[in-house]
């Protein structure tokens, strides 16, 4: 009889040489990859769909909305797919019944932690919380909405900030950082306290370091950040720039 597989979650995450191929299973589908390559990344080079919040191809993973996670056989807790590396001989399940009912739960719960009003909402239509959730068939929340009371910050000339709508996936944060080099965008708080700020939490208007450039409006899933005076039908957001970008400062 053959073992189970066995998974040490330390080593999924440790130095690997990165010309080292190895092949494991997704789906029960043969799959190779390069042994510095994230589950995510080959499942979609191998056309299998796994959703994601805070991913964003030019930017780095952080694994914050938690909805890319799979079940890995060997292991007893499921894996956010977005930073975990493969292992030879892995065996990995993106749609199992497990798989499915957590990332139900966790969508549920993102919409149950701030004000997420789809049909009066600016961004509908062109939102991937909404998509989301229309994707896995979501018809109604099971928790109870916390319904906070956050400001909107709409000191910046071009831009605001509605943080009602914020799903704390850093997107914005990471491509200040990363992008624009102006980190701008950073975090205050733990937990569902949690915010995304200006500067020293000044407001948006104040800040010194911020340049105007937009790319963090362009990068927001829900439209927490926007521009001024855009109706619905211009709430398209245009993210193809981010790999040209990382592409360009890797070459300088």
């Amino acid at each position: 009889m053959k073992k189970p597989l066995r998974v040490d979650e330390r080593s999924l995450r440790a130095d690997v040489n990165p010309v080292r191929l190895l092949t494991f299973k997704i789906d029960d589908r043969d799959v190779s990859a390069r042994a510095d390559e994230t589950i995510l990344t080959v499942a979609r080079q191998n056309g299998i769909k796994i959703p994601t919040l805070c991913h964003m191809e030019g930017l780095s993973e952080h694994g914050a909305c938690r909805l890319c996670i799979v079940e890995v056989k060997g292991m007893s807790r499921l894996m956010p797919s977005c930073v975990t590396l493969p292992r030879q001989d892995m065996e990995v399940l993106t749609k199992s019944d497990r798989v499915l009912d957590y990332r139900r739960k966790i969508l549920e719960l993102i919409f149950s932690e701030r004000n997420h009003v789809c049909s009066v909402c600016v961004t509908n239509g062109h939102c991937d919380l909404q998509a989301l959730a229309v994707e896995m068939g979501m018809t109604h929340v099971r928790y109870d909405y916390i319904y906070p009371t956050h400001p909107i910050d709409a000191t910046h000339p071009r831009f605001s900030v509605d943080h009602n709508r914020c799903v704390l996936c850093l997107r914005c944060v990471r491509v200040c950082d990363e992008i624009e080099g102006a980190h701008t965008w950073d975090v205050m708080n733990r937990g569902i306290s949690s915010k995304v700020i200006t500067d020293l939490n000044q407001p948006w208007g104040s800040s010194e370091t911020c340049t105007g450039c937009g790319k963090c409006v362009q990068v927001c899933p829900t439209g927490a950040l926007s521009e001024k005076g855009k109706s619905v039908a211009e709430m398209v957001k245009r993210r193809q720039f981010l790999p040209y970008l990382q592409m360009m400062r890797h070459r300088e």
